[in-house]
């Protein structure tokens, strides 16, 4: 099926619509969602939903979206689930976005008008060699532009409205999730699993078209916690160990071979992100990340013996080391369940792209759902240079993601 010649997407209008709204998530916030901004677009996405005759959409007190699309096909077909986030990140200002379509792109630098230092050049951004020709959208420059996930959410609400409006094209029942708070690492704390009830999930989260993603990073937290000996400084002589010196030397010792700024492709890393603390007692939060969950062990280990290392230098002071687990590679869960991944191959090459299984060097709630019951690859979305400035994406590529939905939802009523 031509869906080009067939449909006519309305992905575009509603990605500028969306961006406009203020979603930012914070992950200094207690509260779920982190904040309550987040169910304004929550809100929207229900009424355009129960405009369009999908009669279950309900936002929920957590902030979650949840829809159904019932099967039009008498074949018993798996259920499945397509999942994006609505909150953008808490790097970069997500407040009063300006959308701009440059259209026909044909190659030069794009000057963002609200501040002209923001120059998205195509020798930074390489991907653009493939948008000539193609309507490239972006902020103004003084925001992100929140295609990280708004792209996403755009192209499953275009696909759902599609669905509603033709028949012709087959699908078994699909369910429809959107989730706050994914940036600050909650996102799917309170997803309910048993009222979704499907088999296999898609997040659409991913970045250039035609690529998909079956492998994330698997994630730990740890806090180091140094124990000094504090003393009156104008007496300190031969007595203080100062914590907070001891945590900068733990910090510089660490091998540089193992930092993000070093570290690429299939590479995990140790990576301080936070240190607070006094002379008598500091912290240093850590995330640590690896494909492999044995080197990801070892991270853990590293920190530990760079501690000893650098407390031999200071007898009377101590430090304690706790690991938390954030996430695990999805790869895990997605290998017993090959199906899932290949269909959406073909689903992209039926589009015309060239599907690429990618790794991701980061996590997506498709991480977490995987192992709560849900697998769930990821699927581009067509957002570039996110939780920045310069973020972009294209209209050509959100409409082959949501050509790519459509294929996917075919290919599981065929396959059934």
């Amino acid at each position: 099926m031509n869906f080009n010649s067939s449909l006519s997407f309305t992905v575009t209008e509603r990605f500028l619509r969306y961006v406009t709204i203020d979603t930012q998530s914070d992950p200094s916030s207690v509260s779920f969602p982190s904040t309550e901004k987040q169910k304004d677009l929550g809100r929207l996405l229900v009424e355009e939903l129960l405009a369009i005759g999908v009669k279950d959409a309900h936002l929920d007190e957590y902030g979650y979206v949840y829809a159904t699309i019932p099967a039009n096909t008498d074949k018993h077909v798996p259920v499945i689930c397509f999942c994006s986030h609505m909150d953008t990140a808490p790097d970069c200002s997500g407040k009063n976005v300006l959308p701009i379509v440059h259209k026909n792109y044909q190659g030069q630098d794009i000057v963002l008008p609200h501040d002209k230092s923001q120059v998205i050049k195509m020798t930074e951004h390489p991907d653009l060699k493939k948008q000539i020709g193609n309507d490239v959208i972006t902020a103004s420059g003084t925001t992100l532009l929140g295609a990280d996930n708004k792209a996403g959410v755009a192209e499953i609400m275009d696909t759902c409205y599609q669905l509603m409006n033709h028949p012709e094209i087959k699908h078994g029942t699909i369910r429809i999730l959107f989730t706050p708070d994914e940036e600050v690492g909650h996102g799917v704390d309170h997803v309910d699993i048993a009222k979704l009830g499907a088999f296999a999930g898609y997040t659409m989260d991913g970045e250039s078209a035609g690529n998909m993603e079956n492998e994330t990073f698997s994630a730990d937290g740890a806090r180091l916690t140094i124990q000094g000996v504090s003393s009156h400084p104008g007496f300190a002589k031969g007595k203080m160990e100062s914590a907070i010196k001891i945590a900068g030397e733990i910090v510089a010792a660490l091998p540089a071979e193992l930092s993000p700024e070093h570290t690429e492709g299939m590479e995990g890393f140790i990576h301080p992100v936070a240190i607070e603390g006094h002379v008598e007692v500091a912290s240093i939060d850590f995330i640590l990340r690896d494909f492999d969950e044995r080197k990801l062990n070892n991270h853990a280990a590293v920190i530990r013996k760079t501690a000893d290392d650098v407390l031999k230098r200071y007898p009377s002071s101590t430090y304690a080391l706790d690991v938390s687990e954030q996430y695990r590679n999805m790869k895990n869960v997605l290998d017993e369940h090959p199906q899932i991944v290949d269909y959406a191959m073909e689903a992209i090459n039926r589009t015309g792209l060239t599907a690429k299984l990618c790794s991701i060097r980061g996590g997506t709630d498709g991480s977490r759902l995987s192992f709560m019951g849900l697998p769930c690859p990821n699927i581009f979305a067509g957002e570039h240079a996110f939780h920045s400035k310069q973020e972009w994406v294209s209209v050509q590529d959100m409409q082959k993601a949501v050509e790519t939905i459509l294929h996917l939802c075919m290919i599981w009523e065929e396959r059934s």
